[in-house]
């Protein structure tokens, strides 16, 4: 599905066609082709309508994994991800959105599922201030928009990384490692996309392109600066979940030496029952003891009992118990 948004003489209105003189640089004209799914004649009127390299659009119609900004000349190709942490099912997703960015045209690929883009569909519905601003203020407002859906999706992250700390802190269970693993991995995920993130915005902010005026770059910073507060918030997590994982794993390693410890005492009690039963065991005359028969049976038993008793006192004593 295609949505065509064109702003001229004042007005935006959503058309089914693009005239090619709107593409042209100068002609006052602001275009926003927004392709969903694009099938694939949609994906030749990238290349035949608006003439971008093969390369960018077969990247475009495929799902790209980094963020990234590449000059094409006269227009740039970029493309940023959006966050959705879903906390019931403790999953963590990223969804990769290309741009299209020329001096009078905006084009934004993407499968549907941006509340970014959906929020400034809904503004250029409304009003018509919001393609007059031009392609790149438009490209920053849906930026924008995704940057600030960032905050709420790792502040849930961050609240399930509390929970799996408190977790760790009360109960420590084996099924944790799990939970660890997962929530280690999101953060990773999380790190990944934002770095590169904070360093593509850095370049529109920075001016690197002359498509974006000063008045523009501005605006970029204050974005860039949100990524690089979302970057150090991935490198605090990062941290945290290792310290997390480190005292699971000490945990379970010192139930370990606990449960081996235990079996060590149990054996080493056994071992004077073992050398005593051996002992009478053999086969070879004995020195008696007090008593015939059955109370010669009884007084070997109280024997292994107090040399048993006397090793668990002596351990007890010693703090090994």
């Amino acid at each position: 599905m295609t949505r065509i948004f064109v702003h001229e003489r004042g007005a935006t209105r959503e058309v089914t066609a693009i005239d090619p003189a709107w593409l042209k640089p100068g002609s006052g004209v602001t275009v926003w082709a927004d392709f969903v799914e694009p099938t694939e004649a949609e994906g030749r009127m990238l290349s035949e309508v608006f003439g971008f390299h093969d390369l960018a659009v077969e990247s475009a119609l495929q799902r790209e994994p980094h963020p990234k900004i590449e000059s094409y000349g006269d227009y740039l190709y970029l493309v940023f991800h959006g966050i959705n942490f879903h906390a019931p099912e403790h999953t963590f997703e990223t969804h990769d959105t290309d741009f299209f960015l020329g001096a009078s045209f905006l084009v934004t690929v993407h499968d549907g599922r941006r509340r970014s883009i959906a929020h400034v569909t809904e503004l250029c519905e409304r009003t018509a201030h919001i393609l007059a601003e031009g392609p790149v203020a438009l490209l920053h407002r849906i930026v924008d928009t995704m940057v600030d859906h960032y905050r709420p999706e790792a502040d849930e992250l961050e609240e399930r990384l509390e929970e799996i700390e408190k977790s760790v802190i009360e109960e420590n269970h084996e099924g944790l490692m799990g939970d660890i693993l997962a929530v280690k991995r999101d953060i990773s995920m999380l790190r990944r996309i934002v770095v590169p993130q904070r360093d593509a915005v850095g370049r529109l902010a920075r001016r690197e392109f002359d498509i974006v005026n000063q008045e523009m770059a501005y605006r970029f910073r204050d974005v860039y600066d949100q990524f690089a507060r979302m970057a150090e918030d991935a490198i605090v997590f990062q941290d945290r979940v290792t310290g997390i994982l480190d005292a699971h794993l000490a945990s379970v390693s010192n139930r370990l030496a606990d449960v081996s410890r235990l079996l060590a005492v149990i054996a080493t009690l056994f071992g004077p029952l073992t050398v005593i039963t051996g002992l009478f065991g053999m086969n070879v005359p004995l020195p008696s003891l007090v008593g015939e028969g059955t109370a010669q049976f009884w007084e070997i038993v109280a024997v292994m009992v107090l040399a048993s008793a006397g090793m668990y006192a002596w351990f007890k004593k010693s703090g090994w118990l």
